[in-house]
């Protein structure tokens, strides 16, 4: 019988095989439609819940350190916006986004790099989460293929799998995509009557490996895509978010018709009000803002409206510029660590920006079991194999920094070393 789930205890495959089959058991089992069966809870959201226990050290959640936000200035922005303009702000909005916000995104974008992005083709959505979604509705069917790096964003190969998607894996090495691996598994994919539809990338500061997709290689995916007459969903939640110098240059930015760009305020403000965007080429953007108004109908009007008002009463640059400092001093922190604390044999990345590094451990040591006695030693990370399409065992795992004190990195690599030490002395 399976080990009923506690809140200390990621839940286990043996528990997921007991809630399917008491989900079979119901009188209802035969309503449910073949792609609910696809719809899995990751194991990154048991982790996030498991995070919450008093004196655990969680290097788990890639969350934004929102103590530094003028939450003052925020909470009046707000109160003036429900008192003054509540009419307005509370009621239902246009499905494509109201026109100021979609106007300053553009200009959210122009210090990204895109500088030609015309508000007619963004798409405001409930978080760049809710893009992904609309992109697999509109473009795919069951049994197509997408594209991504291996590993990649979790929430997304969720979304593929609820589409009944295949996500198969370009391999990535320190410079990020390999064109050649790109080249090669396309023609790998087509020779075996694949329908390829679009390749998803997050080339600045991968989640969860911190890997950055070199200036050099950029176009040369882009035109590989073309020539194979692939579309690129490009993710880029940090790319303002690099640690110094200017941000890299996006993979939209001279792709204006081969590229659909996502971009997110959860990252560079505030996650809880679920606001992003997506920036379609002009030819694709009817049928994707229609895809989207159908799901949410408009966006929230006053988390917009707030976001707004924080963009013009606000220096909401010299905000992100203090994110940029305060990031890179944790990453520091946490790199220090790994280095004075990680035993002989455990290799990790070194991000330029963004939130996360990416820890490999010898081959043959699988670290999803490292959980419990991880969290027994008082310390949280996220398997490796949440963020591979192949689902195997996986010898890497992901730690974050970004909304972690350098204090409590420091002690959270401490803790974690002797677990990790112990699985490589005992493979």
């Amino acid at each position: 019988m399976a080990t009923p789930r506690t809140p200390a205890q990621p839940l286990s495959t043996e528990a997921e095989l007991s809630i399917a089959r008491a989900e079979a058991a119901h009188r209802h089992a035969h309503l449910f439609s073949e792609r609910s069966a696809h719809i899995k809870q990751s194991a990154v959201r048991d982790v996030f819940d498991i995070s919450m226990r008093p004196g655990l050290v969680s290097l788990a959640g890639g969350n934004p350190f929102l103590q530094s936000l003028p939450l003052e200035k925020l909470g009046t922005m707000a109160y003036k916006l429900i008192t003054e303009q509540g009419l307005t702000a509370l009621q239902y909005g246009g499905g494509q986004g109201t026109d100021l916000i979609r106007e300053q995104i553009c200009r959210v974008m122009e210090h990204e790099g895109i500088m030609d992005a015309l508000p007619e083709n963004v798409v405001v959505t409930t978080g760049s989460q809710s893009a992904q979604d609309v992109a697999c509705k509109v473009f795919t069917n069951p049994g197509d293929v997408v594209l991504c790096e291996d590993p990649t964003y979790v929430g997304a190969l969720n979304t593929f799998e609820s589409y009944q998607v295949r996500a198969e894996p370009v391999r990535m090495d320190g410079n990020g995509l390999v064109p050649e691996e790109l080249e090669a598994r396309i023609a790998q994919l087509r020779a075996e009557g694949a329908s390829i539809k679009f390749l998803y990338t997050i080339p600045s500061f991968n989640n969860p490996s911190g890997i950055t997709l070199a200036p050099e290689r950029r176009q040369r995916i882009v035109d590989i895509c073309r020539d194979a007459e692939i579309l690129i969903l490009e993710d880029n939640p940090y790319g303002l978010l690099k640690f110094e110098g200017t941000p890299y240059v996006p993979l939209r930015a001279d792709n204006p018709d081969d590229v659909i760009y996502f971009g997110s305020f959860s990252k560079i403000l505030a996650p809880g009000l679920r606001i992003g965007w997506a920036l379609v080429p002009e030819h694709l953007q009817r049928r994707f803002y229609l895809a989207s108004e159908a799901v949410t109908l408009c966006p929230p009007t006053l988390n917009q409206m707030l976001i707004s008002h924080y963009l013009e009463g606000h220096d909401w640059v010299g905000q992100i510029a203090s994110y940029r400092g305060l990031y890179a001093e944790r990453c520091a922190a946490m790199l220090a660590a790994l280095a004075e604390d990680m035993p002989e044999g455990v290799e990790w990345t070194t991000p330029e920006g963004g939130f996360f590094v990416w820890v490999t451990l010898p081959e043959g040591v699988d670290t999803y079991p490292l959980l419990r006695p991880a969290i027994e030693a008082g310390v949280v990370f996220i398997p490796g194999a949440a963020f591979s399409p192949a689902g195997a065992p996986s010898n890497k795992l992901r730690l974050a920094f970004s909304a972690v004190a350098a204090d409590k990195i420091r002690e959270g690599v401490r803790r974690l070393a002797p677990v990790l030490r112990e699985a490589i002395a005992g493979r």
